[in-house]
């Protein structure tokens, strides 16, 4: 994001210093002339975008929601912005849908837990994509889930989970837009199955147009959503 260099991602955190706003912290990622950025920063303007798109789509298509979101000129190939648009796009569907009542403030606390625990690099450094507890907040927000509930933990859980292995069956490498995609198939289907609510999700119609862009080469035909 500073020079254009491509990325190095380190096995052990460095402490660095962000070229944006000089914050210093420890980091895993950044570029041959030492250039880091902090994830503050590195969301910062993304998100935003993320969120207003949120707040205006009237579609009730997740998938079409985070084609727009991904789209978006702000938007990295790569990045943790991705669990926002999962988790934006799913519950502005939901809301858009009708069928369960879904509030900017349900969005907004979405948000501040994806915030928590998605970070930049760190879904090759502990196995665990941001987009994963993305999904997982939104069913718990619809279910109420916390410590300490019954069901209602097992099902945000068994979301959570079924995403998981849905992005682990895509890496190598990572694909970030990929894993929307494919999150928010699961999700809809599990949806669907516990809840009777019905999103149009339009999976024929998910052809890649990011082939060139992806820094550590596109997977190619092992990918469902390649085109060329």
């Amino acid at each position: 994001m500073v020079c254009g260099s491509t990325l190095e991602y380190l096995n052990q955190a460095e402490e660095s210093t962000c070229a944006y706003c000089g914050a210093t912290e420890p980091g895993h990622v950044r570029c041959p002339n030492a250039h880091y950025v902090c994830d503050a920063c590195h969301n910062k303007g993304s998100v935003e975008a993320v969120m207003d798109i949120t707040f205006a789509t009237t579609s009730k298509d997740p998938v079409e929601i985070a084609e727009l979101m991904m789209a978006h000129p702000a938007l990295p190939m790569l990045g943790c912005q991705h669990a926002y648009i999962a988790g934006g796009a799913f519950l502005a569907a939901i809301r858009n849908e009708g069928s369960k009542t879904i509030t900017n403030d349900d969005i907004k606390e979405v948000f501040k837990r994806i915030e928590r625990q998605a970070i930049g690099g760190y879904c090759g450094l502990t196995g665990v994509c941001g987009i994963t507890p993305a999904i997982g907040s939104c069913f718990a927000i619809l279910l109420g889930s916390k410590c300490g509930k019954d069901i209602e933990q097992y099902i945000t859980m068994d979301a959570a989970t079924r995403v998981s292995e849905a992005i682990r069956d895509l890496t190598g490498p990572s694909c970030c837009k990929a894993y929307v995609r494919a999150a928010l198939i699961v999700a809809s289907n599990m949806l669907r199955d516990k809840f009777g609510v019905v999103l149009p999700v339009k999976e024929r119609e998910m052809l890649c147009t990011y082939v060139e862009k992806h820094p550590h080469g596109c997977r190619g035909n092992k990918c469902p959503y390649f085109t060329r």
